[in-house]
């Protein structure tokens, strides 16, 4: 996946980012005294930072191999269905 490591220090810095995000979440989750709603704004935070790293790499794999005139009939419904078969499971 070209598209992941051209864009490999960005995703990292995003995934480091969001393990201070659970790590903080965690804390939290520690200390008696936290705030229910501190707490589940810290997870809905989370949730959309996920969601944003999720965007970001299939957006550059849809660009990338789906969107690409470079391939064969055969390849891009193979690519979409690896598509569809990654945002159900997603979804879920």
């Amino acid at each position: 996946m070209a598209h992941t490591k051209e864009g490999r220090i960005q995703l990292l810095n995003r995934i480091r980012r969001i393990r201070g995000q659970i790590e903080a979440l965690e804390k939290a989750l520690e200390c008696e005294s936290s705030d229910c709603s501190a707490v589940l704004q810290q997870i809905a935070s989370i949730r959309g930072a996920v969601g944003g790293l999720m965007m970001t790499v299939l957006e550059g794999h849809i660009r990338e191999h789906i969107g690409s005139g470079k391939i064969t009939s055969d390849q891009r419904n193979a690519d979409t269905e690896q598509v569809i078969s990654v945002l159900r499971s997603y979804v879920k």
